[in-house]
């Protein structure tokens, strides 16, 4: 007996309720034909008849009942919920131009096939939790009447928390991703209980397992189907669900979870059973290449990013391959591709970065340090809109900062640039910068209650900080361990420095502060950083400067992360570590001057 919630009967089964939906649903003359329609066999009809005649759910004639008919209607789609609020990351460089949703498939952008989808079998209230680029979705309110709820925390959040925005709705239910293609509607008219549906293909990156009675296991192995993310909710499921989003939803734990957490129990078997699809009708479009598999002719495909990325390679679009995301970092966001069996990276300017950065002052960093291989190879950059390739360096590794011979080796690296004292036109102000990320918020007030004491004694570390003995050189100011690659050579591992987007002329022992703060430090190992650098010893009043340049760049980068964190982009404990350093190493400047 399969027993999945308290919305199934005791004695009626979830084949009991597929064949008995055919009935309802499609005249048969017989119960062969009825096998067939169901995709049962003979066998398994003919004792499912037995069972809902029994139950009252169809007569000698094999005809539905009142009794169905009114159970029917209780459980009969009523609304869907479709949520499309993420930014597709891994469909780069699509997402750049447009959400996710509104790629096209056949000349019909995924959402709207969805919703005409669901019209086709009655269901026209219709739900779309949209966040990234939302005012593009505005016009399927005009064009099919539907209702948009908007997730503002769209880009620190997972669809967990779109779902649960809208949980109020969960009654007679579908849920649904706006990121897949559907060849067969893979709704129906009538449904008689709960489901989430798989396909019939195995899926290495699958989530659940599948048993043989149709139950959804959650599993980091094999043997299930690929997950679709569509459900059906009704009756008991939906109430256990909205118990449960109401509790992930709160939790920080689940902040990066998927919707179907709120379909598992207290342990990890689903509340609800599997419904299989063929894996031949279902698409599930997560990327560029996934797109182009499914329907080359797509309007999505001829983006102006692959447009101009063809233009440089001197190709067609076509040759550009095996694209994949690369993991979103704080300032942009970038994707690999393959061109004539060399990789590269393609950068995209984040949310708000062109408040945050002058792309021609790094343009000029790059043609001053072109000439000394000690970056990545640049092979374009457009000082306007900020986009760059460069040759991807393989079997590269970043510094651990946790690992003293990288440490060491990277502040020896670090110090052999400085010694270049190397010449742009511009200055990065530390001051100025802090005092002009704060003038970026969108509200005049800081998310630390304390922030204009706080403030109030950095800015007292200027006067200190402008009188003191020091360099003007051109200093990167973003050399965190992220940014230190190493990368083997003939045997050997030479060290790359990358991303300049900040670079300017400063004071050089600024970069050693900037290590330590991005690497979290505590006061032990920033002083140990600083031994790194200083091998001969590093004089005390220099120290001390660096002690109160952590302070002043740990503002200035709060600063930074509270602009970004208002752009929809969640730092967490770094947003929150850089202030610390504020306060903290005030205190320690004072303590040891």
């Amino acid at each position: 007996m399969f027993d999945i919630s308290k919305e199934v009967c005791c004695f009626m089964r979830i084949i009991d309720y597929d064949i008995l939906n055919v009935i309802v649903s499609e005249p048969f003359s017989s119960q062969r034909i009825l096998a067939e329609m169901s995709g049962y066999s003979l066998g398994k009809v003919n004792q499912t008849l037995r069972t809902l005649r029994n139950g009252g759910y169809v007569c000698n004639a094999i005809s539905p009942t009142d009794k169905a008919h009114d159970e029917l209607k209780e459980k009969r789609p009523q609304n869907a919920i479709i949520l499309a609020a993420g930014y597709g990351m891994r469909m780069a460089p699509i997402n750049m131009e447009m959400p996710k949703g509104l790629v096209t498939v056949y000349g019909e952008p995924l959402i709207e096939r969805l919703i005409t989808q669901l019209n086709s079998v009655g269901v026209t209230d219709i739900t779309v939790v949209v966040g990234f680029m939302k005012e593009q979705y505005d016009y399927l309110t005009d064009k099919f009447s539907v209702k948009l709820a908007v997730n503002m925390d769209y880009a620190s959040k997972n669809n967990l928390h779109s779902l649960s925005l809208v949980k109020g709705k969960l009654n007679n239910t579908y849920v649904l991703p706006c990121d897949i293609w559907c060849k067969d509607n893979p709704f129906c008219r009538n449904e008689w209980y709960s489901w989430y549906m798989v396909t019939d293909m195995a899926d290495e990156d699958r989530a659940v397992r599948l048993t043989r009675n149709r139950e959804l296991i959650k599993t980091a192995g094999s043997g299930g189907g690929a997950t679709t993310g569509i459900a059906y909710l009704q009756g008991e499921a939906c109430k256990k669900v909205r118990e449960k989003l109401t509790a992930c939803a709160n939790s920080k734990k689940y902040r990066d979870s998927v919707w179907e957490e709120a379909l598992y129990g207290d342990g990890d078997k689903m509340i609800v059973a599997a419904k299989i699809i063929p894996s031949s009708s279902f698409f599930k479009i997560n990327t560029y290449e996934q797109l182009r598999e499914l329907d080359e002719s797509s309007k999505a495909l001829k983006s102006n990013v692959m447009k101009m990325i063809a233009k440089e390679f001197r190709c067609v679009p076509e040759c550009i391959k095996d694209i994949s995301i690369l993991k979103k970092g704080m300032t942009n966001r970038s994707f690999i591709f393959t061109h004539e069996n060399t990789r590269y990276i393609m950068r995209i300017p984040g949310e708000g970065t062109d408040k945050l950065i002058d792309r021609n002052k790094e343009h000029a960093v790059y043609q001053e340090i072109s000439r000394l291989k000690i970056s990545d190879d640049v092979v374009f950059i457009n000082p306007q809109s900020g986009y760059k390739i460069t040759v991807f360096l393989e079997d590269a590794r970043a510094c651990s900062p946790l690992c003293i011979a990288d440490v060491k080796e990277c502040m020896k690296e670090l110090r052999r640039f400085h010694k270049l004292k190397l010449y742009v036109e511009h200055t990065f102000d530390v001051f100025e910068r802090l005092e002009f990320y704060e003038s970026l918020w969108s509200t005049p007030f800081s998310c630390f209650r304390d922030y204009e004491n706080t403030k109030a004694n950095v800015m007292r570390l200027k006067e200190y900080i402008d009188a003191a003995e020091k360099e003007h050189i051109l200093s990167h100011i973003d050399a965190v361990p992220d940014n230190f690659l190493f990368v083997s050579r003939g045997g050997k591992e030479e060290i790359r420095l990358i991303d300049w987007e900040y670079a300017g002329m400063q004071d050089p022992h600024i970069d050693i502060a900037m290590f330590a703060i991005y690497s979290l430090y505590d006061r032990e190992q920033v002083d140990t950083l600083i031994d790194c650098y200083f091998d001969e010893g590093c004089p005390r009043d220099v120290r001390i400067k660096i002690y109160a340049y952590i302070a002043v760049c740990g503002l200035m980068w709060s600063n930074w992360c509270e602009y970004k964190r208002q752009m929809g982009v969640e730092l967490g404990e770094y947003a929150m570590r850089q202030y610390r350093y504020a306060k903290d190493y005030y205190r320690v400047f004072n303590a040891e001057r």
